[in-house]
């Protein structure tokens, strides 16, 4: 599947139906009356949240969504039916804009949430109801209200408990691989990952599953557009727990700072990113530097923040680690 998390959209609301202009003619009935019906009210173009979406993907190649018009309405006092509202499904964790002012329309955050972008024109009025005592055959009627139009700009952000973050080839696939039915592509190379990929976690039989996401490598600079920049960083925001995933196998000196190069680009892109509940990882265990070791676990110390090494290869350290994202995911309270 190919990853979209932002699109331009066009919304028409549908147009109300006109109000129509007739007259009784009944056998028997001296003098008629005016009997023109009410136009139907056009249908609204409402966005509605779909669990089953991660991706704005399926809107890539339509550009225009327009809601149906209202009918018109007709003789014998008969109301045209109104539009059908046009629902259009997209992931949970949608935000809406309109594209041009940047007003914000709203978000959609549960299944079979709404909201409504296009309202639907109001149908017209029929001449019948503008009898009045001295003008007792009108020959007017209401014409239908045009729908609302508007561009939109729908920008998704990830509903996930865990986030991963670290620099390129820390292992954030391998342990997405190995702790979930996620498949990420897995390679020896930088920017492996150009996607973020969501896995759900079970750690046992009773314990309460979670979503964990891989987000794409930062790198230092990335907030001025190095590697692939901060175009995956709004993800973060809806995290509730970040794990800070540090290879231990790297040159013995920089564990440190490759802990601070993320930590600059997550407060360059949102300071409050940092205050959130956080976990430092040792990745690659059974390729660890010791003097690596001993640096990580120094600075997450230095922090204040829990400290854990882990082997995705091996298995050593995964499930102790899963249980303690658990803990902090249902109770949020440091483990």
């Amino acid at each position: 599947m190919i990853f979209i998390d932002e699109a331009v959209l066009h919304v028409q609301g549908g147009r109300g139906g006109n109000g129509c202009v007739a007259f009784r003619r009944e056998k028997f009935v001296p003098k008629g009356g005016p009997s023109g019906g009410d136009g139907g009210h056009g249908g609204s173009v409402q966005l509605i949240g779909d669990e089953g979406l991660n991706t704005l993907y399926h809107l890539r190649n339509r550009r225009l969504y327009a809601a149906p018009r209202g009918r018109h309405g007709e003789g014998s006092n008969k109301t045209g039916r109104s539009g059908d509202d046009l629902l259009i499904p997209v992931p949970l964790g949608t935000e809406v804009f309109e594209r041009g002012s940047g007003e914000r329309l709203g978000e959609l955050l549960t299944h079979g949430t709404r909201l409504t972008v296009a309202a639907g024109g109001r149908g017209g009025r029929g001449n019948a109801r503008f009898k009045t005592a001295t003008r007792q055959a009108p020959r007017h009627a209401q014409p239908g209200e045009a729908g609302e139009e508007r561009q939109l700009q729908l920008e998704l952000k990830l509903l996930a408990d865990v986030g991963v973050v670290g620099l390129p080839n820390a292992g954030k696939s391998t342990l997405i691989s190995v702790v979930s039915a996620a498949k990420p592509k897995i390679a020896d190379y930088p920017f492996t990952t150009l996607v973020p990929q969501l896995g759900v976690v079970a750690s046992g039989p009773e314990g309460e599953p979670f979503v964990i996401a891989d987000l794409p490598g930062l790198i230092a600079g990335a907030a001025q557009g190095a590697g692939l920049g901060t175009q995956f960083l709004r993800h973060v925001e809806r995290c509730r727990v970040l794990l800070h995933l540090v290879d231990l196998s790297g040159d013995a000196a920089s564990a440190g700072a490759d802990l601070e190069a993320v930590e600059a680009e997550l407060a360059e892109f949102d300071r409050g990113l940092l205050e959130r509940d956080r976990i430092v990882v040792g990745s690659k265990l059974d390729l660890r530097v010791e003097e690596r070791g001993r640096e990580l676990a120094a600075a997450a110390d230095r922090r204040d923040l829990a400290y854990r090494e882990i082997s995705s290869a091996t298995g050593e350290g995964v499930r102790e680690l899963m249980l303690l994202l658990e803990s902090r995911v249902r109770e949020g309270q440091p483990a």
